[in-house]
């Protein structure tokens, strides 16, 4: 079954960090992918810029609307995500625990709905 793991993690956090402590964020991700893919079960996964960056589109009486930012303000917020082909849900968390975020932030794992 397919699962996204959907990394999320406190912006500030990461803003405030230094170059040396953004080095090793990044190196431990950077491992982590390298054995995820070598796994064979790592459907693909991406970084994401942070959320000032986003733009929220809504389509109100036919007519398309766009703001800036996040749709909510929240304190934990969307960083990236990777995709898994798991066996099972067990084998998804497993995955997900070893993501490098799971240690500051959160790892929602959401099964990918599957159409015939």
């Amino acid at each position: 079954m397919r699962y996204m793991l959907l990394i999320y993690g406190d912006e500030s956090q990461m803003a405030s960090m230094s170059e040396e402590e953004m080095g090793g964020v990044m190196d431990a991700y950077n491992k982590f992918t390298v054995d995820f893919e070598a796994s064979g079960k790592m459907i693909g996964g991406e970084a994401l810029l942070p959320t000032p960056t986003a733009t929220v589109v809504q389509v109100q009486d036919g007519k398309t609307i766009t703001t800036d930012g996040p749709f909510a303000e929240t304190k934990e917020a969307l960083g990236g995500y990777y995709a898994i082909d798991a066996a099972d849900l067990d084998e998804a968390i497993a995955w997900a625990a070893k993501i490098p975020g799971a240690q500051s932030g959160s790892i929602e794992v959401r099964p990918i709905m599957e159409f015939e």
